[in-house]
């Protein structure tokens, strides 16, 4: 992760209308706030544009704003500064990190794709830049099944680093691909027992789960799809009643979106909000606030490091 980080001052005054407060400092700025699906209601609901990694990809590469504030994780504020180099690009808290991202680190994954010469390498979008920087292709879980349907049958493919997306998108394109083992916290903690049981007390729900969880939740699974798909389908769905197997954040723009209906989270394995995402959660109001005020922490990083994972953002947005 690169970040600037510049002293801060009298960070303990808040307004007492933070809401407000933010939207002068958006014009003032001229900024554009970009949240995730995943963020609390409330950041969520002063966000500029909400969606799923894609669609915050097209919304910072197409931004005339002057400041990016991105209430995210530092993954997704560093896909917006690596579209947009000559912007300032705003993060709330740097501790916004992300397990998937962390659990492939650069000097491995290069070690890993020097055993495959002859692969071409396929990424998910929730990575870190060096990660990018070492593929040729970005990929979300909205898009990753179509990007790979376009490669060649004959060339050899590494897909990383989520494997659980991975084996779902080898299933849907009917391709094999060499997996890196990585994984996400949040869609790795839910409970298939828990959920199996959850569908007994609500028969007429119907379950729809996001791919990056494990396939033994994915095959209760109505319907499977990215955080924008998932929307979609229950806007379309005649059922009154899902279990949602993502971050449980969503959630708030479903009952948006369709308040008769109701949205029950799929539970984790334990007694704990561990299907919420404490890495998603750090960023608030109050920081989102303090970030605009005092202009920092900034998203920076090397100039050859952008321009390499550029190229295999640049081929995703055209694939796409």
């Amino acid at each position: 992760m690169f970040v600037t980080a510049r002293p801060t001052a009298n960070l303990d005054r808040i307004p007492v209308d933070v809401v407000a407060a933010i939207q002068e400092l958006k014009q003032s700025l001229n900024a554009v706030i970009l949240a995730h699906y995943y963020q609390d209601s409330e950041i969520q609901d002063v966000a500029d544009f909400i969606g799923d990694s894609l669609e915050l990809s097209r919304r910072a590469a197409s931004t005339d704003a002057d400041v990016i504030v991105f209430a995210g994780v530092h993954f997704m504020a560093e896909t917006a500064k690596i579209l947009n180099p000559n912007k300032l690009v705003l993060l709330p808290d740097l501790a916004a990190g992300c397990s998937l991202a962390d659990s492939c680190p650069p000097d491995k994954f290069a070690a890993f794709k020097a055993q495959y010469p002859d692969h071409i390498v396929i990424s998910y979008i929730n990575c870190t830049a060096e990660i990018k920087a070492l593929s040729d292709i970005i990929c979300t879980s909205s898009n990753a099944v179509k990007i790979v349907k376009q490669i060649p049958p004959e060339q050899g493919i590494i897909f990383a680093p989520d494997r659980n997306l991975g084996r779902y998108v080898m299933q849907q394109a009917e391709r094999e691909m060499v997996l890196w083992q990585g994984s996400c916290m949040v869609h790795e903690t839910f409970s298939e027992k828990k959920l199996v049981q959850l569908k007994v007390n609500y028969p007429d729900a119907e379950i729809i789960a996001h791919p990056e969880c494990e396939e033994a939740v994915l095959q209760h699974a109505d319907f499977i799809g990215s955080t924008s798909a998932l929307l979609k389908y229950i806007a379309q769905s005649q059922r009154t009643q899902f279990i949602i197997a993502t971050e449980p954040g969503i959630i708030h723009q479903m009952q948006k979106a369709q308040p008769q209906k109701e949205f029950i989270p799929a539970p984790p394995m334990n007694n704990c909000a561990c299907n919420e995402c404490p890495h998603m959660r750090l960023n608030t109001l109050e920081k989102l606030y303090l970030a605009m005020k005092n202009r920092t922490p900034e998203i920076t990083m090397p100039e050859d490091i952008r321009l390499a994972a550029l190229r295999p953002m640049q081929r995703m947005l055209e694939m796409s």
